[in-house]
């Protein structure tokens, strides 16, 4: 079964593991039939666990500062444990916006998430909606708590000179933009 975890956030439900749970990556990954091309996002619970997997510059700190907790999504350079035992030479980490969220993340440790749905499909964000879909592939399943966005988080990536806007959520490029100049 695997420390699968399906729980809510303040953008959209995750699906996660451990992020050196080699057998529950690739079982999400099978659930949502998604290809192994695309990388799953690290969601944290602090800077300390951000800079435990990542190489996190000046302007990542400024921006985690900024606008984490929240839909902010980091592209950054992996640390060498990273590549080493999971492959990825950069990773997206952010810290949600979310008690539970957090409160699992301490438990557990940084995640490798992605939204809950068919991969290329809308987000799914009703929990009986999810339980009846999903409960048979994930060790468990927590309740909505609080309100979500329903709004995947804005993802930025700063591992090219210039940073880049690779998807827009409720943060604009022009307010992360004002942090940095």
């Amino acid at each position: 079964m695997s420390n699968i975890l399906i729980f809510p956030t303040d953008t959209v439900y995750g699906i996660g593991c451990p992020i050196f749970d080699i057998e529950g990556i690739n079982k999400i990954y099978e659930i949502k039939h998604r290809s192994k091309e695309k990388p799953l996002a690290c969601l944290c619970a602090n800077l300390n666990q951000i800079e435990d997997i990542a190489l996190v510059n000046h302007t990542a700190r400024k921006l985690i500062n900024s606008f984490m907790p929240g839909a902010l999504t980091l592209i950054l350079p992996a640390k060498k444990n990273v590549t080493k035992v999971i492959g990825y030479k950069t990773i997206g980490v952010r810290i949600p916006d979310s008690s539970i969220a957090r409160d699992i993340l301490n438990t557990y440790g940084p995640m490798l998430t992605t939204s809950v749905n068919e991969s290329g499909s809308i987000p799914l964000n009703d929990y009986d909606e999810i339980v009846r879909s999903y409960e048979k592939f994930v060790k468990k399943i927590y309740p909505p708590q609080g309100i979500s966005s329903n709004i995947s988080s804005t993802v930025i990536d700063l591992c090219q000179k210039e940073i880049q806007l690779l998807r827009e959520g409720t943060l604009t490029l022009e307010e992360i933009l004002k942090k940095i100049e």
